[in-house]
């Protein structure tokens, strides 16, 4: 059996409340009236911690729903990356040393500090960037999942970027999480990742809970 007491659990996951874009809730039901507390929510698909599906740019008709289990655990390795700028692209040259030690199969977390931004403008007009030189990298390394912190792993005010950069992934089967919080936590390089979007039929996207398992020193 999966002994939980050798890990250190990391929650990766954005809590649904008024700072996050795309959020709302309200009263369904109330103790005092109806016997019970209930609420609605009304949720952008790509809101808080999400992941993308290969139907959210039109690379093929691959839905949220569709992906397995096994896609959406595995091994990943946590890429320290330094903001020094707005904008900032991601290259290939920012994952050494790990470059050599990825394989193929392997997901990729890159932790910028970014998630300190939730709630101010520039979390969302000033994030760091995934490069095109790294995406097509990614691509032909087999990489399963590819995790940030900001909303977005391109430009969302740039229609011509954002798309380039998710068609290149998705099109090449690397998943997208997105949002992602308390990667700086970890003091591992490596962790076990599980990634488990709603099952939405038809999804383009969707939330999702995002777990790192990191092995405690023995």
């Amino acid at each position: 059996m999966f002994d939980l007491d050798r890990y250190i659990l990391h929650d990766l996951t954005q809590t649904f409340d008024a700072s996050v874009s795309g959020y709302s809730d309200s009263p369904a039901k109330i103790l005092e009236h109806d016997g019970w507390n209930a609420k609605w929510f009304r949720i952008y698909s790509h809101a808080g911690t999400h992941m993308d599906a290969p139907h959210h740019f039109g690379v093929t008709d691959q839905t949220i729903e569709q992906f397995s289990l096994q896609d959406l655990m595995g091994v990943a390795h946590i890429c320290r990356i330094k903001i020094n700028e707005k904008q900032q692209l991601i290259g290939v040259s920012d994952l050494a040393p790990l470059e050599d030690i990825i394989k193929s199969g392997d997901s990729l977390l890159f932790q910028t500090g970014w998630n300190h931004k939730i709630g101010q403008s520039s979390f969302r007009d000033d994030l760091p960037r995934i490069s095109e030189e790294l995406a097509r990298w990614c691509v032909v390394r087999k990489i399963k999942m590819l995790g940030v912190e900001a909303p977005s792993v391109a430009d969302v005010n740039n229609l011509a970027e954002v798309t380039q950069i998710h068609q290149i992934l998705l099109g090449g089967d690397v998943i997208i999480i997105e949002g992602l919080k308390n990667l700086g936590l970890i003091k591992r390089d490596l962790v076990f990742l599980m990634a488990l979007p709603l099952k939405i039929e038809h999804g383009d996207g969707a939330p999702a809970r995002v777990i790192a398992f990191e092995e405690k020193d023995s």
